[in-house]
């Protein structure tokens, strides 16, 4: 045997038994794992405690060992922590006791109270420290005459930790372990709620002089340009605007409302899909504020008031740049000298981009049937649904799934809404339009291609070549459900030929909201009749506990809402023969209807049906699934 290679008894073979067997006796080089060569105590722990299986553990040592070679120098527990299905809290805690750190004694308010009292002890700078660093003073007491300051964060063995808070010179000081999300809520609370913008407009009432009231600048024949000028040149409707932006991503907001209504100006923040009212500005004239708001938007134009236009903004706040989409579109007014806009502004914050598909919420079936589709080495998948139904953020993540030095990832999208690492993200423009664009990647030697919708059958036609030729292909369509996409394409005049053989899987999503997991509440008078209707058996009426909204308005959690989060429910149509059979079959239509039927036998649960499953599961409610599903009722 060379020197390279040697035989060992693993005494932690991948059963995770901890006893050895004959099978597990094998020659190996020595740059392959083998679990008898661990010497990181964590890991150890967390498997003799079955928090981990070795089959994560040999993925996170892979990945170890590539770094490396790279020659960065990290622990092997926290590679392992970083993967997206292991608890990172339960690893960060077995390290933090394993090197001697206590677990957090202190409560919120009692580390947010002496945040409050230190506030102007410590610089901006320093504050941004404390945030980046996820480090926090809990507490300060004198004991013979020297102070002892106590620090929590969850990551305590970092050495940036020890050498920040040398850098503070507070002397004697503890640093104990507390879970990362409980340090993440307090510095949103503590110390990234702070919005200088807005305290500046708060300090002598919001609305206190924002500037010259519409009665004024009535006064004369229409809107005056210098008057109005002057009126956006008020700090404060400055401070609104950039107040408004920072407060959209704090809230993590979706999409931004401004618009006129009765000489006021409506400002309404999209979260979970719905829309709230966030503010309401009655002592200025809605064309200064939107004004304002344009005047800050890159490509647009203030002056052109009765066209539609489309910029982008961009901020840096909690230390992340920020990207916002804004859309204007002229409206509608009672007076016939104003002009009155309606301005959307998406928010595109990167830190919530979806890689992992996991965490966007499919079933098993589903999320198998997903895997299945994007390995394969050619083929289209498609995601269907209406917009805001989470479609992008689905390919994103399965984009993120098959992203490889090794191959070629390019996306036509338009607009394109992240950045995504690893992939060429095609820009569009008026000299590049999206066939040309899919036209000349056919050139461009891709191996996976994202087509961002298609609109029209040229678009489909060039995307499902790309299908039929090696090329693994995503992209989306607007329809209600998975087998409503193969008729789309039908009625765009693609071959019922190349629809059956180039698609692997049709996905259709929505996004459903879910109950607050602090207030929710069981059903007490459930009603029969409507879910029967619901397709719910007389079993599950029976026996299933239903849950439906607390809507406690002191509820810290959804603050009254009944609702946090949302997460997608699918149906995944995947292309089996039968299902190609019958496409290839049609004659003057599809028939949607005995797609769904095969599909159903096949195993495929419909919109609906995952619906009803999120409702047995307790995650969300009988209302909330009628307003998101078509149903019979």
């Amino acid at each position: 045997m060379s020197t390279q290679e040697k035989t060992k008894t693993s005494s932690l073979n991948r059963r995770g038994d901890g006893a050895a067997h004959p099978a597990d006796k094998v020659e190996m080089p020595a740059d392959v794992f083998d679990p008898i060569d661990l010497r990181d105590r964590v890991v150890i722990k967390l498997l003799f405690e079955q928090v981990i299986q070795i089959e994560q553990v040999e993925a996170a040592w892979h990945r170890w060992k590539a770094l490396q070679r790279e020659g960065k120098s990290e622990e092997l527990w926290r590679v392992l922590a970083a993967e997206s299905e292991i608890n990172q809290d339960r690893v960060m805690a077995e390290a933090a006791e394993i090197y001697a750190f206590k677990k957090n004694p202190y409560s919120k308010s009692d580390v947010l109270a002496l945040m409050g009292k230190m506030r102007e002890q410590y610089s901006k700078e320093q504050w941004r420290q404390f945030s980046h660093l996820s480090v926090l003073p809990a507490a300060n007491s004198s004991k013979g005459g020297q102070v002892q300051w106590s620090f929590i964060t969850h990551d305590p063995v970092r050495a940036e930790v020890s050498q920040f808070i040398r850098s503070l010179r507070v002397g004697r000081h503890e640093v104990f372990f507390a879970p990362q999300s409980f340090i993440e809520e307090i510095i949103e609370e503590g110390i990234r709620s702070k919005n200088e913008h807005l305290e500046r407009l708060q300090e002598g009432g919001i609305a206190t002089d924002l500037g010259l009231s519409f009665e004024h600048l009535q006064e004369a024949s229409g809107v005056d340009e210098d008057q109005l000028v002057a009126e956006m040149n008020r700090s404060k409707l400055v401070n609104l605007f950039e107040a408004m932006l920072i407060e959209a991503v704090r809230k993590g907001v979706s999409d931004i409302h401004l618009f006129p209504r009765n000489k006021k100006v409506e400002i309404h923040f999209r979260i979970d899909g719905d829309l709230e009212c966030w503010h309401i500005e009655d002592r200025i004239h809605p064309e200064a504020f939107l004004a304002v708001v344009k005047d800050n938007v890159m490509n647009v134009d203030r002056f052109a008031r009765d066209e539609a236009q489309d910029g982008f903004i961009q901020r840096h706040i909690d230390d992340t740049d920020i990207r916002f989409r804004v859309s204007i579109l002229p409206l509608a007014s009672s007076q016939h000298d104003a002009r009155d806009e309606s301005i959307v502004i998406r928010v595109l914050d990167d830190r919530k981009v979806i890689l992992d598909l996991e965490t966007i919420g499919l079933q098993k079936l589903a999320y198998d049937r997903f895997q299945h589709a994007i390995r394969q080495p050619y083929g289209m998948v498609i995601l269907t649904g209406p917009t805001g139904s989470g479609k992008t953020t689905t390919l994103y993540a399965s984009l993120h799934q098959v992203v490889s030095p090794k191959r070629n990832v390019l996306t036509v999208e338009d607009p394109v809404e992240y950045i995504l690492p690893g992939v060429r993200q095609i820009k569009l423009s008026h000299k590049l339009g999206l066939e040309g664009a899919l036209r000349s990647i056919l050139r461009h030697d891709p191996d996976i291609v994202m087509v961002g919708e298609m609109r029209d059958r040229q678009t489909a036609e060039l995307a499902i070549k790309l299908a039929n030729t090696g090329h693994l292909t995503f992209s989306t369509l607007h329809t209600n459900d998975a087998p409503s996409a193969v008729s789309r394409l039908y009625k765009m005049g693609v071959e019922p030929f190349l629809i059956a053989y180039a698609i692997n899987l049709v996905v259709a999503q929505r996004l459903i909201r879910k109950l607050c997991p602090d207030c929710k509440r069981p059903v007490k008078d459930k009603h029969p009749v409507m879910l029967e209707q619901l397709g719910f058996t007389p079993e599950e009426i029976e026996n299933e506990t239903i849950y439906e909204a607390g809507n406690n308005p002191n509820c810290p959690t959804c603050r009254g809402q009944g609702y946090k989060g949302r997460q997608a429910i699918t149906e995944t149509m995947l292309f089996t023969n039968d299902i190609r059979a019958e496409i290839v079959a049609a004659k003057e239509m599809i028939n949607e209807e005995r797609l769904r039927n095969i599909a159903k036998k096949d195993g495929m649960l419909t919109l609906q049906d995952s619906a009803r499953f999120r409702v047995l599961q307790g995650e969300t409610s009988t209302q909330e699934m009628m307003r998101v599903v078509f149903t019979d009722l």
